[in-house]
């Protein structure tokens, strides 16, 4: 096995991606009783933050029931929370604040299998200014830029997990950004492409993109005793981690 390579439990290196994936899980399915699906769209399209008076009202529900929708989608974090007057009185006798909610500025999303477009968004925008910018080629500072970000998300990620192997923190990573990675005889196997729709119509901009991606993450985590290199194949990443050849 190579340098820095051991067996890691996928559920172990993935633990806090699997957490905000069953919360966004938890908080789309929330929405399926249809009371609450119909609170989380009338406070949704209120300019100002509304009370509990003001749902039952409008939605002509008793204020209990209005209560508890509430309280459920502020718990799963589709909806923010603040108090205030609203006699607009203050002092002695004014009330207790009133608690009110309006949509939360969380991003909510469930995709299955896991994509992410945010990322390979925020890299071809990027590379289109710079390039507009200094003239160069748009996919040579695309695969610049990506590599670079690779090279970043690996560090941060290292920082925050001091003291776990290099291979545990690539392992999570990967499963954050929706490869879903897997160890085959050392290598490691990405067995989801989190930019599928866009490789199905450019492949060869966005696999190169990916793979100057996924080499600055490797670089970025140091000693992992892997190499990323192109393998595309049907209904998985195009990217393979393999071990580095050790015997020259």
């Amino acid at each position: 096995m190579a340098p820095g390579m051991h067996s890691v439990p996928l559920g172990e290196a993935a633990g806090e991606a699997t957490a905000e994936v069953s919360a966004d899980v938890s908080a789309v399915a929330s929405l399926d009783e249809p009371t609450r699906r119909r609170i989380y769209a009338y406070v949704g399209a209120q300019s100002a933050p509304v009370s509990r008076d003001d749902v039952a009202i409008a939605l002509d529900v008793p204020r209990r029931t209005a209560a508890f929708h509430l309280d459920r989608l502020s718990e799963l974090g589709l909806l923010a929370v603040s108090f205030a007057r609203l006699t607009g009185r203050n002092g002695p006798g004014a009330g207790r604040p009133a608690k009110l909610y309006q949509r939360s500025a969380r991003d909510v999303a469930v995709s299955l299998p896991p994509r992410d477009y945010d990322l390979a968004g925020r890299l071809l925008a990027g590379a289109m200014v710079q390039a507009q910018q200094t003239g160069e080629r748009p996919r040579e500072v695309l695969d610049r830029q990506a590599h670079d970000l690779g090279r970043a998300m690996a560090r941060e990620r290292s920082v925050g997990s001091a003291g776990q192997g290099a291979i545990v923190v690539l392992m999570s990573l990967l499963e954050d950004h929706g490869f879903e990675p897997q160890s085959a005889a050392g290598d490691i196997v990405l067995h989801n492409c989190p930019f599928h729709a866009l490789a199905q119509e450019q492949a060869a901009l966005v696999c190169g993109m990916n793979l100057h991606l996924l080499v600055g993450v490797l670089e970025g985590l140091g000693t992992t005793g892997l190499q990323a290199r192109l393998e595309p194949g049907h209904s998985r990443c195009c990217v393979r981690l393999e071990q580095t050849d050790t015997s020259a």
